[in-house]
């Protein structure tokens, strides 16, 4: 099991807004397909507050393929919807993580 993590880096003033934005459209959309699973929205804690927020949104997904077929397919389209949305106030960068079983 793959986790497919997009940090957010959002400046402070359209932080209520784009926070509806990923609650409402974002995330509904990226699972809609099935391909994207299990969602998670968090807020990375930081050494010192500034004036901008970073979030977390964590998708886990069977495999890598299945990732790449979702991005090629329907990813890309959420992307560009929301930096048409909000422009360069908002930006991201994505990680895969691999899930390990720990108990085995």
């Amino acid at each position: 099991m793959i986790v497919y993590n997009t940090t957010f880096h959002i400046e402070k003033d359209i932080l209520d807004e784009s926070l509806v934005y990923l609650k409402k459209q974002y995330i509904p959309k990226a699972v809609e397909s099935g391909f994207l699973q299990r969602p998670c929205l968090r807020r990375v804690l930081q050494a010192e507050e500034g004036e901008d927020i970073s979030l977390s949104v964590q998708f886990h997904v069977k495999n890598i393929d299945t990732l790449n077929f979702w991005l090629q397919n329907e990813g890309n389209n959420l992307h560009r919807a929301l930096v048409a949305r909000f422009g360069h106030k908002i930006a991201g960068f994505s990680t895969l993580l691999e899930e390990i079983d720990w108990e085995k």
